[in-house]
């Protein structure tokens, strides 16, 4: 370990020590998760025998791509769904979710979520009436939303007022997105494809599945979901994937966001692969061992500012069902230097210094820690914040727990050095 480490490690022990004393009775749970996790996509692998020529790629169309197809039959037996589409042609979490909505929702159709408000990249796919951009509600789908209850819950008796004949698709975000409140667990889930099903056995029950795969042991359509998406650079592409996304449900949802994908008549059936078909493979065999140590992770983050008497969400003991750590600050300064120290951990660009700024789909400036190996790619350790209050900054990734327990330190340093802690309160 060089000195400037060193120095670190001793300067925190005292805080390091309570804090790992205090998450550790919780780590056992999340390795005994990544452990079944391992099984089922090992298990996977087994059922569709694997073989080193399934790892090739292909070109031109990408016709008779039977690593492609076979990668699809294992994340759909992983899911416990009917069909899958795996991709490099996905560009985000983002454009995966709005494919699987375009797929299924018509013009004169309804789409209401019923988690609250969505992730920010996706205001501009709903869009406004006549906006030009091809937007849902540009082609004539419309939408509305039910805020969640104070303590966090779906508020039922709104949904079902909520309810039109012209709904289609019932949307629920998994994570917290950008919001204060907690994430679903499966069982949440659960409960709302119950409740669903008994206002409307017809509806169509999509989940937008980003930072929550296999956080638990089981996955959303698991439990009755239709339709569910995911990116490929978060868990389950293991850190590996270089881009893509997934979508997966039952086979005639899947077929028809292929056919958004690509066009009617060819859908899943063409695409070549162009290289991407070996990290894909080995980025889900990875992403159990690889989730579990970012959760590793995220558990000890929200030790360490809890001793700080910091505000954070899940709280330590609280039961995981995604990779986000939120932590509210006092103020935007604050919440700066926090994602600053977080990217002078990185191995990649932490001579960097994030600032806010503009982004696209982003409705206020953001700060991004980013020093990912992945553009973006956030299993990777990172963090990002909208700059506006309450001032929060999400936390998420690490490939390794080393590295976030470095992340954590060294982002709480840069507090402390830039005046923003005071050492006396370690």
């Amino acid at each position: 370990m060089t000195a400037r480490m060193r120095e670190l490690f001793e300067r925190y022990k005292d805080l390091i020590e309570r804090a790992e004393n205090l998450a550790k009775p919780y780590f056992e749970g999340v390795e005994r998760t990544a452990e079944y996790n391992q099984a089922k996509v090992i298990e996977a692998f087994q059922a569709q025998r694997v073989s080193d020529f399934h790892l090739n790629s292909s070109t031109g169309y990408g016709y008779n791509d039977l690593g492609r197809e076979v990668l699809d039959q294992i994340y759909a037996d992983v899911f416990g769904a009917e069909a899958a589409l795996v991709r490099p042609h996905f560009a985000s979490g983002t454009h995966a979710i709005g494919t699987a909505l375009f797929g299924v929702l018509r013009p004169g159709d309804h789409l209401l979520y019923i988690t609250g408000t969505p992730y920010d990249t996706l205001h501009k796919v709903i869009g406004q009436e006549g906006d030009g951009t091809g937007s849902m509600r540009d082609l004539g789908i419309s939408y509305s939303e039910v805020a969640l209850r104070e303590d966090g819950s779906v508020d039922w008796d709104a949904v079902r007022q909520a309810v039109t004949p012209q709904t289609k698709v019932i949307g629920i975000q998994r994570s917290r997105g950008y919001s204060w409140r907690r994430s679903f667990s499966i069982a949440d889930i659960a409960e709302m494809v119950n409740q669903i099903r008994a206002i409307r056995q017809d509806l169509i029950i999509f989940v937008d599945n980003c930072y929550g795969e296999f956080a638990e042991i089981y996955e959303p359509t698991e439990v009755g979901v239709d339709l569910m998406a995911g990116s490929l650079i978060k868990n389950p592409g293991g850190g590996l994937a270089h881009t893509g996304g997934y979508i997966v449900g039952k086979k005639r949802y899947v077929d028809l966001a292929a056919y958004r994908l690509t066009v009617p008549g060819l859908g899943g059936e063409v695409g070549a692969m162009l290289g991407a078909t070996a990290l894909m493979y080995q980025g889900l065999f990875m992403a159990p061992h690889t989730v579990g140590q970012a959760l590793k992770g995220s558990i000890l983050t929200s030790a360490v500012f809890q001793e700080l008497s910091y505000v954070t969400s899940p709280t330590v003991d609280e039961p995981r069902t995604d990779i986000i750590q939120a932590i509210r600050f006092h103020d935007a300064e604050e919440l700066i230097a926090f994602v600053q120290g977080i990217q002078r951990a990185s191995a990649i660009d932490s001579h960097v210094v994030p600032v806010p700024s503009d982004m696209p789909g982003y409705e206020h400036q953001v700060i991004m820690a980013a020093g990912t190996f992945i553009q973006g790619g956030s299993l990777e350790l990172s963090a990002d914040a909208p700059i506006r209050e309450p001032y929060i900054a999400y936390v998420q990734g690490g490939l390794t727990y080393a590295h976030a327990k470095l992340g954590v330190l060294t982002a709480l340093d840069h507090l402390v050095q830039s005046g923003r802690i005071d050492p006396a309160k370690i």
